[in-house]
């Protein structure tokens, strides 16, 4: 599944990922927000990715909402809210470099399996993007 996934990302446009991006970072924000419900970086990162899409912020904003949903991830002491938060950061970096992609469905991947089921999950990743 991660081969397709490379070689779908591989064929779409900047925002398109980044609208990836931040559906399957969202997708696994509640292994975050269920153990840090008071903390809203990773989901204010989530937020800056879909601005960005829409023409709403500047880059480097967005730039500075990854570093603190990575800053909520290294304050993370539990693996699934980590690995969320993770894949917010990287969803807002999005933005930035298109690359950035590839990392939130990883990072998302971990989150699930550290809760769930990481097989699920990437079904669900290959799922949406052919959606989009």
């Amino acid at each position: 599944m991660n081969k397709q996934i490379a070689e779908l990302l591989s064929k779409r446009d900047h925002k398109t990922l980044a609208v990836w991006a931040t559906d399957c970072a969202e997708h696994v924000l509640p292994f975050f927000e269920d153990k840090y419900p008071k903390d809203n970086r990773p989901r204010k990162a989530i937020e800056a990715g879909r601005a960005w899409v829409r023409g709403e912020l500047a880059v480097s904003e967005a730039r500075t909402a990854a570093f603190a949903a990575h800053a909520a991830a290294r304050d993370a002491n539990q693996n699934a809210a980590r690995a969320a938060a993770r894949a917010a950061g990287h969803a807002a970096a999005t933005a930035h470099v298109a690359g950035h992609a590839i990392h939130v469905a990883t990072y998302a991947v971990r989150a699930a399996s550290y809760a769930v089921d990481s097989a699920k999950e990437r079904e669900w990743q290959y799922q949406h993007l052919l959606d989009l």
